[in-house]
């Protein structure tokens, strides 16, 4: 006779199915991978490369450079007064930078100036010479009136008033924190921006669009589904005739049209993935319901004078989230491969937004060519957050099947 250890068969249903779900290694690595995901949405450009807004820093001059590429930046400081360092816009969006970044290939001093060669990238560099005051390379100037006084420079700053500078102090000053070394790990994009900023960009985008449609769809298909199978009748009748109009538009379509009523912005592809994601999970709870209407529990609480109410916020509903649950996770993937179609035919989130649909658009050319990667790799990113959730779905719902018990000891 098979016996169970008494603390581990009194434990919650949860506790079990979390043991089952640890021992799924394909669900724990689709865990993984999404762990992984809302970290990098989440902190966004405080660990980007590129931690200006939307990652959107163009350097028209390094434009489709490979893995690897390296490339000296003289950074320019902008004429402008400084920008308020709130560490809630920085986090939420990022901060334009105070510097013009202009890629060099050479410099050198020529008393109060920098004279620098522009990059090419061409084998004989061969680039425009430029030449600029060190003072307004390090400081944001009033006005560009630099006055040289034997070593050393006066002139005036937005932010500090008049200066009077070393000139050797200016030249440490510029070899130090001017003249950087930029690596591009995945190299940059056909408008010379840093493509692992785009990809970690574009991951906020996905997870976001995901998490709201699936919030949204949970909240009318869950209403709608509960109202239906308990009430059943006419309002049943009328509920399942709008989930069978709702099934029969092609969900991509569907989407398509919401998008282009509402407009072409942000929230508008959330609104819209939303809108045609709750027929499944209406579907779902309805049958759930159907069932669940007819159990003892819910004749006890009619007996014992609860409204419709309260017996579907606490007793029925609960009781179907199993399901749901799964049902969300699979809608995730559903959600995210959307906005992607939505991103590549121009009518998702619009430019410069990074997503990895719109990458894939905007560089689909290149996939015959030797820089495919630049299209290759964000369709990577889709398949890596789909395949995540769909591993998950799957595993939640094996670990959910209350009729296992192979994770209980035996003695």
């Amino acid at each position: 006779m098979v016996k169970m250890h008494k603390e581990t068969y009194s434990r919650s249903l949860t506790y079990h199915a979390w043991q089952r779900l640890k021992r799924n290694k394909l669900a724990m690595f689709g865990v993984f991978i999404i762990l992984i995901s809302s970290l990098i949405a989440l902190l966004g450009p405080i660990i980007r490369p590129d931690s200006s807004p939307k990652a959107n820093n163009q350097i028209l001059e390094i434009t489709v450079r490979k893995p690897g590429f390296v490339v000296d930046i003289l950074k320019v400081r902008k004429n402008e007064e400084d920008k308020p360092r709130n560490f809630w816009v920085y986090f939420s969006k990022g901060l334009e930078s105070d510097y013009k970044l202009i890629p060099i290939y050479d410099y050198s001093f020529e008393g109060s100036d920098i004279v620098v060669e522009k990059y090419t990238g061409t084998e004989v560099n061969n680039g425009q010479i430029m030449r600029f005051n060190m003072a307004d390379v390090v400081f944001p100037l009033d006005h560009n009136e630099v006055t040289q006084n034997n070593n050393s420079l006066e002139f005036y700053t937005l932010n500090e008033g008049k200066k009077n500078v070393d000139i050797e102090e200016l030249k440490n000053e510029i070899i130090e924190n001017n003249i950087i070394s930029q690596k591009y790990y995945l190299g940059t994009d056909k408008y010379g921006r840093d493509l692992l900023s785009r990809l970690m960009a574009g991951a906020w985008i996905s997870l976001s669009v995901g998490f709201i449609s699936v919030f949204i769809s949970l909240i009318i298909g869950i209403t709608l589904g509960a109202v239906a199978g308990y009430y059943k009748g006419w309002v049943d009748d009328v509920i399942i005739w709008i989930i069978n109009v709702v099934w029969s538009v092609p969900t991509l379509l569907l989407v398509i049209a919401i998008t282009l009523a509402l407009g072409k912005d942000f929230w508008q592809v959330f609104v819209a993935v939303g809108l045609t994601m709750w027929v499944e999970v209406a579907r779902v709870v309805r049958g759930q319901v159907l069932s669940l209407r007819e159990m003892e529990f819910v004749e006890a609480g009619r007996a014992l004078g609860f409204n419709d109410k309260r017996i579907m916020l606490r007793h029925i509903i609960p009781n179907v989230l199993g399901p749901v649950i799964v049902i969300s996770a699979i809608n995730f993937a559903s959600a995210i491969l959307i906005e992607a179609g939505l991103s590549y035919l121009g009518i998702g989130a619009q430019p410069p937004q990074a997503t990895w649909g719109k990458m894939i658009s905007e560089h689909k050319g290149y996939i015959i060519t030797g820089d495919a990667y630049l299209a290759v790799l964000p369709g990577v990113a889709i398949t890596l957050m789909v395949l995540a959730f769909v591993l998950v779905g799957n595993g939640l719902r094996d670990a959910l099947d209350s009729k296992s018990v192979d994770d209980l000891p035996t003695v």
